[in-house]
């Protein structure tokens, strides 16, 4: 589960930076939670518009959901009201 949870963090940075424009800026919230952990992964740039043509291979978001699916857990993503976007996965612990 650690692994995957990093690989989400470290693929929602990563789209940041190839999607987000010159002057973006990034938050990750990770919640540790009696049943689950969670994560929120938001920024402030241009949002899911940009990502057409962009680099690389477009799978990101596909990767995290299947990750995210694979731990039992919940995914979601998609631009903010505001203007950015935003990731969050919540994924359960097994508190045996």
């Amino acid at each position: 589960m650690d692994l995957n949870a990093y690989r989400i963090v470290q693929e929602s940075l990563t789209n940041v930076l190839n999607h987000g424009g010159p002057d973006v800026t990034a938050s990750v919230v990770i919640v540790y939670r009696p049943n689950s952990i969670e994560i929120v992964a938001t920024d402030d740039g241009r949002g899911a518009a940009s990502s057409i043509g962009g680099p690389g291979s477009g799978h990101g978001l596909m990767g995290m959901r299947e990750r995210s699916t694979i731990l039992r857990g919940t995914f979601d993503a998609g631009p903010q009201s505001g203007g950015g976007f935003r990731v969050f996965v919540s994924i359960p612990c097994d508190t045996r």
